[in-house]
């Protein structure tokens, strides 16, 4: 409708049926993208590294009684985390 509508403004002449050419000639479907496990295993190894911090840092703070509270460290890291793991999962998935 638009475009009959764009055609009109324009000026420009109707395309006569057997002069249609699309925008998509050829379309080729691939195998999803496996998992990298070497990737994983990485995934889980900063995920442990992270487990670790966040109790050096629970322990830090009770221990030296700094005047924040650890969330302000941990949670940052954490969800820094979940947002990089997320997406790697959701674009491995996508692909």
């Amino acid at each position: 409708m638009f475009a009959n509508l764009i055609q009109l403004i324009s000026g420009r002449p109707l395309v006569p049926e057997g002069e249609f050419h699309a925008f998509v000639d050829d379309v080729h479907v691939s195998e999803r993208e496996a998992r990298n496990p070497r990737v994983e295993r990485l995934i889980l190894v900063c995920w442990i590294l992270i487990a670790v911090k966040h109790v050096a840092v629970i322990w830090a703070v009770h221990h030296y009684r700094v005047p924040f509270h650890q969330l302000w460290v941990n949670f940052p890291t954490w969800l820094l985390g979940v947002l990089a793991t997320s997406i790697y999962y959701w674009q491995v998935r996508r692909a």
